[in-house]
């Protein structure tokens, strides 16, 4: 069985990584500290999803983060110097890009894994836990979809059509229309949540999914998580999650009058 590292495949240290037996937590660890989600931090992401396939002792991964939020979205200042850098909008395709990938990643990879989701989980935080199998989150939490608020897309990582399978499609469409903010009883009775517990309550709620989860055989864990996810791309056939690099560049780099 290979030893491969995974910390010595983090090209930023934008996150962090803490090996327990087969469980790998993973933790978010935003430069900035309104918590929003960098390229580096992606790049990080990903190169840990695609360590793990060198890594099959590693059954299940908790995506965690430090600071008060979990997520409060995409970092904007990062678009916008994309796009002085670039104008043509090619920069800010290639961040958009990493997004898509992370998130593909996150949903074939055959490690369990696990959303803790704390404080503001906005945006791109969202979309991000939502590709994970399973999802706790602390009764404080507060979700909201900003993005059209904001005068873009809402297309990061392919996740409109993840959140229609995951939540159904007429309350997807309320809360990105509206960009409501809702709490954490919303978030349970749409099945964005899984679980819901106070703060210091929670990593025992997501331990009561662990201990079995590690004891599951690992082959029939890993054929349905394939099935499921086969089962939901089917159910995405209208799926153009591979345009939303292009759909968010182009929103932004167009010229304003």
């Amino acid at each position: 069985m290979s030893t491969i590292d995974l910390h010595a495949l983090l090209p930023h240290k934008a996150l962090h990584i803490i090996e327990d037996g087969p469980v790998l937590q993973v933790v978010l660890a935003p430069s900035v500290e309104d918590g929003s989600l960098s390229a580096a931090a992606l790049d990080d992401l990903r190169a840990v999803l695609e360590g793990l396939h060198d890594r099959p002792d590693i059954r299940v991964l908790i995506l965690s983060a430090s600071g008060e939020n979990f997520c409060t979205g995409a970092d904007r200042t990062e678009y916008r110097a994309a796009l002085e850098e670039d104008p043509t909008g090619a920069a800010l395709r290639r961040i958009a890009d990493k997004a898509y990938r992370v998130c593909d990643a996150l949903e074939n990879t055959h490690a369990v894994t696990i959303a803790r989701l704390h404080g503001n989980v906005v945006g791109a935080g969202l979309a991000l836990a939502s590709f994970c199998d399973l999802r706790a989150g602390a009764d404080t939490c507060r979700f909201r979809m900003p993005e059209i608020g904001l005068g873009l897309p809402p297309a990061w990582g392919g996740a409109m059509g993840r959140l229609i399978v995951e939540a159904g499609a007429a309350r997807i469409r309320e809360l990105m229309l509206t960009c409501e903010t809702f709490g954490a009883d919303t978030a349970h009775r749409l099945g964005l949540l899984h679980k819901v517990a106070p703060v210091e309550e929670l990593d025992a709620a997501i331990n009561g999914w662990v201990r079995p989860l590690v004891r599951r055989s690992p082959e029939a864990v890993t054929l349905t998580k394939r099935m499921l996810a086969g089962y939901s791309r089917a159910a995405r056939t209208a799926d153009v999650a591979l345009l939303d690099a292009h759909l968010l560049t182009a929103q932004l780099a167009r010229p304003r009058s």
